[in-house]
C-alpha cells in the first residue's frame, strides 16, 4: 500500500480536501471488491486536519511520513495577501513538510491555491507546472523560476504534479489512483464520480489524465495533440519522448491500459468529440483535423465508444451551449484530401 499524506491547513477549501478523501476510499474499495488489497494508507497533517479526520472513510494510518504527499487547494484566496499567508506558521510547517517528502524520494501532487504553496517551497523552481488560470499572474510575480502553463489540467514534472483551479483535484486524484493502483480502478472512480460529465460527456477518461501518471506518456500526449492530423503514428511518440517503441508501449498499457495504437486512436477521438461539441465544423472536416482519411472510420469509433454518433452530440451540444455555433457564411470550409486513413 501506498502511504499518502493529505495537508490540509487552516482555511483548506473543504471540497478539495473531501474530494481527495472520497477518491482514495474509493479506490480502495474498488481494489477490495477486485479481490486485491487496498492500495493507499492514508494519513492527514497540517492545522486544519482535525475538520476533515470524520471523513475518512478507511482508518487514518500512523505512517510518518507519506511517500505522496497530496497538497488539495488551500483556500489562500481568503487571505488579504498571498505572501502574508504563506509566511505563517502552520504555511512555514506545511513547506517543511513538502521539503521532507521530496528529499526522501517521494511525491508531491497539488492543486490550485495549493500549487502556492509547493512553488513556496522552492520545488517547482525550473520545472514546468499548472495552476488555476485565475491564480497564473500572482503566481508568475511571486515564483518567476517557475515554467507556468496553465493551458494544461494536469502537469507532472520530476517528483511534483501540479493541477489547475479546486475542481482539478478530482482529475488529479484519478491521475494518481491510475499510477498507483492500475487504470481500470482509475476508470471506475472516474465513471462512478461523472468525471466525464466535465468533458464532452465521454464515458470514459481523458487520456491527459491517465498519461498524468507517466512523465513520458504526458510529454507524448503534449506533443501529439496539435499534431494528430499530419499522420503521426505511435513511432513518432516514442522517437519524440526518446524512448524505444517498445519502452513507450510498456509505458503506454501501464498509464492507460490501452496498446499505444488504441491509445493514439483514443485522443484522436477525444479531440473529434471536442471539436464536434465546441465548433460548427463538418464532420469530414473534424475527420481531417484529426487524423482520418475515412469519415466513417471516426463515425464508428464515436458511436462504438459513446454509444452515440457525432449528429447526435452536436445537437446536445447545441441545446445546452447555443452560443458555441455562430452561423458560418456559406462555402466558408471546403472538404479537403485527408492524410491518413
Amino acid at each position: 500500500m501506498l502511504p499518502v499524506t493529505i495537508l490540509a491547513l487552516n482555511g483548506a477549501l473543504a471540497s478539495s480536501v473531501t474530494i481527495t478523501i472520497d477518491v482514495l476510499a474509493m479506490a480502495n474499495r474498488s481494489c477490495l471488491n477486485a479481490g486485491r488489497p487496498p492500495a493507499f494508507q492514508v494519513r492527514l497533517e497540517g492545522s486544519g486536519a482535525h475538520l476533515f479526520r470524520p471523513f475518512l472513510a478507511f482508518p487514518e494510518s500512523s505512517h510518518t511520513c507519506g511517500h505522496q504527499l497530496i497538497v488539495p487547494a488551500q483556500g489562500f484566496s481568503k487571505a488579504a495577501d498571498y505572501t502574508q499567508r504563506l509566511a505563517e506558521p502552520d504555511a512555514r510547517e506545511g513547506r517543511d513538510l513538502i521539503s521532507e517528502v521530496l528529499d526522501a524520494g517521494g511525491n508531491v501532487a497539488s492543486s490550485c491555491t495549493g500549487t502556492l504553496l509547493v512553488a513556496s517551497s522552492g520545488a517547482l523552481d525550473g520545472r514546468r507546472a499548472t495552476t488555476a488560470w485565475w491564480l497564473a499572474s500572482d503566481f508568475r510575480e511571486l515564483f518567476p523560476a517557475v515554467e507556468l502553463d496553465t493551458a494544461e489540467l494536469v502537469l507532472t514534472d520530476g517528483q511534483c504534479t501540479t493541477a489547475g483551479a479546486a475542481m482539478a483535484q478530482m482529475d488529479l486524484m484519478v491521475g494518481l489512483v491510475a499510477k498507483h493502483a492500475g487504470a481500470h480502478v482509475a476508470q471506475a472512480c472516474a465513471q462512478t464520480m461523472v468525471l466525464d460529465e466535465r468533458r464532452s460527456q465521454t464515458p470514459y477518461m481523458a487520456m491527459g489524465l491517465l498519461a498524468a501518471s507517466s512523465e513520458s506518456v504526458s510529454k507524448a500526449v503534449a506533443w501529439a495533440r496539435p499534431r494528430l492530423g499530419e499522420g503521426i503514428g505511435v513511432n513518432d511518440l516514442a522517437r519524440h519522448v526518446g524512448q524505444s517503441a517498445r519502452t513507450f508501449s510498456r509505458r503506454v498499457i501501464a498509464a492507460t491500459g490501452l496498446s499505444p495504437v488504441h491509445f493514439l486512436q483514443r485522443l484522436r477521438v477525444e479531440r473529434a468529440v471536442e471539436l464536434i461539441e465546441s465548433t460548427p465544423l463538418p464532420f469530414e472536416e473534424i475527420a481531417y483535423r484529426v487524423g482520418y482519411a475515412d469519415p466513417s472510420t471516426l463515425r464508428n469509433l464515436i458511436r462504438k465508444g459513446l454509444g452515440v454518433g457525432p449528429r447526435d452530440l452536436r445537437a446536445r451540444a447545441r441545446r445546452t451551449c447555443p452560443g458555441r455555433f455562430p452561423p458560418q457564411p456559406a462555402g466558408h470550409l471546403k472538404p479537403r484530401r485527408h492524410l491518413q486513413k
